[in-house]
């Protein structure tokens, strides 16, 4: 599949959005799939195919529908002539969960066909992913057996029990890199992963808390990876302001991303019971953002490519 600028239908309503979204993982999902899934058995006998449920579950983000039940009503209601063939919630949520590693591989084959996704800058944040209230989470059972902790939110001022996301944008705000660990890990700790699939010598542009001489000297030898972290305000030599300033405005991009991630696709609602299906929301969740990305770059919309909504309403 090769992406080109002037290849793609216009815009005129959801129903085409749709349409260039299913193609578009289609394509991806017959480059990207083993024989293994894709000949599985009684995949013969399945009323929907593999692309046409990642692609509900993505536009259902889009819209930020979070009740699978309200959000698969609809598409039965209004979407007859796109998806003729809609199957049962229980078989459409337990087969999306297992298509989970299929939606992580065709989220990294879009990135690498889009060519601003080629730049060696990648800016690393972290936010928290709260899976309870602060004052239930000592009787809440889920998650617990599965990574699950304590955290403290730095930003938020606030102590939470569950997750954290960190991930890693381009200088556009594009999430290229995202993983997720119990909410006490330290950031540093999760650069490692998050910079161990690159080929190239990147730079890696941090807050406060990716600091440390150490740090930043094996992240250089091990990973190839040049961390540009900003300096705490009391050190004994602090950045220039100039430099600091910089930084700033470079790293106002990833906090604009987590921003629209939480308020546009409710990333940090958590209605899974089990990881596994924590999993396949916040994949489906990027997967959806990234191609709103991708097709605000394929239609020209350079400036306005960070405007992830624009594409529906």
């Amino acid at each position: 599949m090769e992406f080109r600028k002037d290849c793609i239908i216009p815009l005129n309503d959801m129903k085409d959005v749709i349409t260039i979204i299913f193609v578009i993982i289609d394509d991806l999902y017959n480059e990207t799939v083993v024989e293994a899934v894709k000949n599985r058995l009684h995949k013969d006998k399945a009323i929907m195919s593999d692309s046409e449920i990642i692609t509900i579950a993505v536009i259902g983000e889009i819209m930020s529908i979070d009740s699978e039940n309200a959000w698969l009503r609809y598409v039965r209601k209004n979407m007859r002539d796109l998806f003729p063939n809609m199957c049962d919630r229980s078989r459409f949520n337990r087969i999306r969960r297992k298509l989970l590693d299929v939606t992580v591989q065709i989220r990294q084959r879009l990135g690498t066909k889009l060519d601003f996704t080629e730049d060696s800058y990648r800016i690393a944040d972290s936010f928290p992913l709260e899976v309870c209230g602060f004052g239930r989470a000592k009787f809440c059972k889920s998650f617990r057996d599965e990574g699950a902790d304590y955290g403290h939110c730095a930003s938020k001022k606030q102590t939470y029990f569950g997750f954290k996301v960190h991930q890693l944008c381009t200088l556009n705000g594009y999430v290229t890199d995202f993983t997720v660990t119990p909410a006490s890990k330290d950031d540093r700790e999760a650069v490692w992963e998050l910079t161990e699939s690159y080929d190239r010598n990147i730079k890696l542009l941090g807050d406060k808390g990716f600091i440390g001489d150490d740090f930043a000297r094996d992240l250089l030898n091990e990973n190839n990876v040049l961390m540009i972290a900003l300096k705490r305000n009391n050190a004994k030599n602090p950045d220039p302001k100039p430099f600091r300033q910089l930084i700033f405005k470079l790293r106002r991009r990833i906090e604009t991303s987590i921003s629209q991630l939480v308020d546009q696709l409710n990333i940090e609602r958590v209605r899974a019971k089990s990881l596994w299906g924590l999993l396949t929301r916040l994949q489906s969740k990027i997967l959806a953002f990234n191609l709103c990305f991708a097709i605000n770059w394929l239609i020209g919309k350079s400036d306005d490519i960070a405007c992830v909504k624009s594409i529906l309403f």
